[in-house]
């Protein structure tokens, strides 16, 4: 059985920190320095008391309004972040509830962050083709913010908070192809928040700043930036090719790319490292920054609305894990 995306809408929290606001707090940058090296303008950022699951019911609420979904057609439900609310439960349960959904529906939630939507499109579609759901409810939210150190001026930078909801079910606008999936736990250190699990419960208050006055603290979010550009750098071009080749395609019958939507910069070195005209190349990042799993359903909502999604659409989600995923989209 076929299974396909029938509808997308996204939430952004609030709050908007704009690189004006941001410099006032870094005064050795510039608003244009910043624009120019990451390509965003201005990030969302989730309230003191918002969570990802808190936003995942907003996401999926503009869902139902927008696209006038009944939400009693929901039969399960898939909710990908990296901030859950609780240890236990589940947030997907938590939203069940607070979104009034059915109760004989199945809910769970996986943890993964820039690959996390292609990789939920995949189990998705494993649940239409099994026969186990008709309609899943594919909910990205994360709220990085909340891990990042207040003086951490690069992170602080590329990364919004923001959620998505994606319908995928046995009709819609756009077939959902097969996938390459991909996964290389050596590079797990490398983007990180170590406290909070069961390994590092509590704090380790090792905090240090390096020359250029960056912190660096098991407490909070730590990436090692040059180390995820090689892996990128070596991985995306693989990763693409392998979908190409697995949904019987080349670069010609592509009309669009949308990769996770890192930053400007990455995205245009990875364009033309493939070789990838300008013009079928997507890129919606400058007012709502890296938003991490939810970066790729943003860009298609946006895309679908500037009437850009015709033919075929290559995705491709890379980051923490390392973690990599793509898959052709199939437009009707």
């Amino acid at each position: 059985m076929k299974a396909y995306i029938k509808a997308i809408s996204y939430y952004l929290p609030e709050k908007v920190l704009t690189n004006e606001m941001l410099v006032k707090e870094f005064p050795e940058w510039t608003v244009e320095k910043v624009a120019a090296k990451v390509g965003v303008l201005q990030r969302h950022i989730a309230a003191d008391n918002e969570t990802a699951a808190d936003m995942g019911v907003a996401a999926s609420e503009k869902l139902f309004m927008e696209h006038d979904i009944d939400k009693n057609d929901i039969d399960f439900v898939l909710f990908c972040t990296q901030s859950p609310d609780y240890y236990l439960p589940t947030s997907a349960c938590l939203i069940q509830e607070k979104l009034g959904l059915r109760t004989n529906i199945g809910a769970l939630d996986f943890n993964l962050g820039c690959s996390g939507f292609v990789y939920g499109l995949s189990v998705a579609k494993g649940l239409i083709a099994g026969k186990i759901a008709k309609n899943v409810l594919l909910i990205t939210s994360e709220t990085y913010s909340k891990h990042i150190h207040p003086r951490d001026k690069g992170n602080r930078t590329i990364f919004g908070d923001a959620s998505s909801a994606t319908l995928i079910s046995t009709d819609g606008y756009a077939e959902i192809g097969v996938f390459s999936l991909g996964t290389d736990g050596r590079g797990a250190e490398n983007l990180i928040v170590k406290k909070g699990g069961i390994r590092q419960p509590e704090a380790l208050n090792d905090l240090v700043f390096d020359e250029g006055g960056n912190p660096k603290s098991s407490d909070h979010l730590f990436m090692n930036g040059g180390e995820i550009f090689n892996f990128t750098s070596d991985a995306v071009p693989i990763l693409v090719n392998d979908v190409l080749d697995k949904n019987n395609l080349s670069d010609n019958d592509i009309k669009l790319y949308i990769f996770h939507q890192a930053n400007k910069y990455m995205m245009n070195y990875l364009r033309k490292l493939i070789d990838i005209d300008s013009d079928k190349f997507y890129i919606h990042i400058e007012n709502v920054g890296n938003t991490v799993s939810s970066t790729i359903p943003i860009a298609i909502y946006e895309a679908k609305k500037e009437e850009k999604l015709h033919g075929n659409i290559l995705i491709a989600g890379f980051g923490v894990g390392y973690s990599w995923a793509g898959v052709v989209l199939k437009l009707k």
